[in-house]
């Protein structure tokens, strides 16, 4: 598994960064044909899940992209979204807190092990100044605010559209060598949590280029992101710390961010702060982690299902960069030691239903999952047609680079207008559910329309909580992608194959795909009519499994399942969780 890694066009104290690579793994075959026919769908009854839509804003969009916060309301974006997450803050490699500096970072250097030593943004953070052609609100910045730059910008996003919810979110490829070291005692994870809520939640910056200061950054951000790449494991960045004692830590660490926000949102009117994942999906690197353990801490896990294949095997053979399922024909290696290969479908099962093979327990809510999107593609150059039109074939190299990513080998959205949906260059394999585009020469791996379709159904017919999507400035003008992915997440599936029986109480591994009808006894079945007034509906039951829509009393209030559950108690998970209060009856 290779790493995302992102050059850009920026100034010298601009900090390079990059989401790290994931893992994931499976298979399935089929032979490739051309899209021209719907993407193939199961045959049952049908099922939805949540629909949460998260997307990563990436901190140096406003450079060689010109890719603003103001561009998330022209565009139509900041409305669609539940979460925005901010990427990426550091971790302070001598005092392992949250900090703020502008030293750049070379995101594409590999060999570097200390590529990311106390390197950060805080120009692009804060201290950038905005002109009124460039700002949300259409007012320019002037020399006496407490802030300027895309933090100002946010809380201008947020006062504009105040449902948003904006998190920070720390580490990514580039920023998670000293994770291991922050998270290694309950002293070190008291000093990181503590000072990232004092500095991005408190909004106490440091003053630097005549900016910040106490509370200048108050109000910006509901919480945190975490995306360490990745706990236990040699396979993060060069250089990365890593530790056996990382699977324990990193539950610890999540435990003590849980704890510290709740008690920041207790003192300020009981709000509910935030605490989200990046997780990988190679079962190699899952294997690391208590998936058993993290649900009671994450409102939401972010599996980062792509990047299983890119142009870093630069002769190929080609692949899918974000195959829903295993497929035969995938000449790929199998992961030892197991016998699959990357896919998403592997990965969502280690995390909820666990692997054997790898020692992995799951139980992760699959209401709490979002499924990685990919906003970029990885492409080859040199690619023979062969029977499947350049698919699992050699390459002489990664596809050139394009002006703006500026990586050989991947390309955003929209660099490549003209290849990706288009119908002569546009393919569809459907053993493992995706698309990919291949002109003649290059082959191209990542989302279309079908492929997306494809996903969003697997989704809401594992009963999944919503979507992520890495990165917001890949999209084009119209956010075409982007808004793709919502239609589709909002969506519901036309029908769900292979059904699970639901576990009996209390389940500590979540069905694979959701029942369509809950048990009848106890209770009996939820009602979908709107709640009178009184609490006339059906108690809630550990036992019983709902899905969204299915109405229940607990406790004095009715409540009503936005997706799928079982065993999860109305008013224990915050706003952001899977009950929604319709008030006391």
């Amino acid at each position: 598994m290779q790493s995302r890694k992102r050059a850009f066009v920026a100034a010298a104290t601009s900090a390079a960064l990059a989401l790290g690579a994931l893992t994931a793994l499976a298979v399935t075959t089929g032979t490739a044909q051309a899209d021209t026919t719907s993407a193939a769908k199961p045959a049952a009854a049908a099922a939805s899940s949540g629909g949460v839509k998260i997307a990563y804003y990436d901190q140096w969009s406003v450079y060689g992209n010109a890719f603003y916060p103001k561009n998330l309301d022209t565009e139509g974006i900041a409305g669609k979204l539940d979460i925005l997450n901010y990427s990426f803050e550091n971790i302070d490699p001598v005092n392992l807190t949250c900090f703020e500096a502008t030293k750049a970072s070379d995101s594409t250097n590999e060999s570097d092990p200390n590529a990311g030593d106390g390197a950060g943004d805080a120009f692009a953070d804060y201290q950038k100044s905005f002109g009124s052609d460039i700002s949300v609100n259409g007012t320019a910045d002037v020399w006496n605010q407490p802030i300027v730059g895309n933090f100002n910008q946010l809380k201008e996003l947020k006062a504009k559209y105040p449902k948003l919810k904006i998190v920070a979110s720390l580490g990514g490829w580039t920023y998670s060598k000293y994770f291991s070291d922050a998270a290694a005692t309950d002293a070190s994870r008291k000093k990181l949590v503590s000072s990232c809520i004092d500095m991005f939640i408190k909004g106490n910056l440091p003053v630097q280029g005549g900016y910040g200061g106490a509370g200048s950054a108050a109000g910006i951000f509901d919480g945190f992101d975490i995306d360490w790449e990745y706990p236990g494991s040699p396979n993060g960045h060069t250089g990365n710390h890593y530790s056996a004692a990382d699977k324990a830590n990193y539950t610890a660490l999540l435990a003590e961010f849980r704890s510290e926000l709740d008690a920041y949102g207790a003192a300020n009117g009981g709000k509910h702060m935030l605490l989200t994942a990046a997780l990988p999906s190679g079962q190699d690197k899952i294997a690391n982690l208590q998936t058993d353990k993290l649900g009671q801490y994450l409102d939401y896990a972010n599996i980062m299902t792509y990047d299983m294949h890119g142009a870093w095997d630069a002769t190929g053979p080609t692949n899918h960069q974000d195959p829903t399922y295993q497929s035969a024909g995938d000449p790929s290696n199998p992961v030892a030691p197991g016998t699959e290969k990357y896919s998403t479908d592997a990965a969502i099962n280690a995390w909820t239903n666990g692997d054997a093979a790898y020692g992995i327990p799951g139980g992760f809510p699959a209401g709490k999952i979002t499924m990685g999107y990919p906003l970029y593609y990885r492409g080859w150059t040199g690619v023979p047609a062969g029977s499947n039109h350049g698919l699992y074939s050699s390459a002489t190299g990664p596809a050139a680079a394009r002006g703006i990513s500026q990586v050989a080998g991947t390309a955003y959205y929209k660099e490549l207008t003209g290849i990706v949906d288009n119908a002569s260059t546009t393919f569809w394999d459907p053993a493992s559910q995706s698309n990919y585009f291949y002109n003649g020469t290059e082959f191209w791996t990542g989302l279309g329309s079908q492929g997306i379709q494809a996903k969003a159904d697997y989704a809401h017919c594992h009963g999944l909580g919503g979507s992520m999507m890495y990165s917001l400035l890949d999209l084009d003008a119209s956010a075409t992608l982007f808004n793709k992915i919502v239609t589709a997440t909002n969506g519901s599936a036309s029908g769900c194959s292979n059904p699970t029986t639901p576990p009996t109480t209390p389940p500590t591994t979540p069905p694979t795909t959701p029942p369509t009808t809950p048990p009848t006894t106890p209770p009996t079945t939820p009602s979908t009519t709107p709640p009178s007034g009184t609490c006339t509906l059906p108690s809630w039951s550990a036992s019983a499994v709902y899905v969204g829509g299915n109405q229940v009393s607990w406790k004095g209030h009715n409540w009503q399942a936005k997706w799928w559950t079982t065993n999860e108690e109305p008013g224990t998970t915050g706003q952001w969780g899977v009950w929604q209060d319709n008030g006391a009856c």
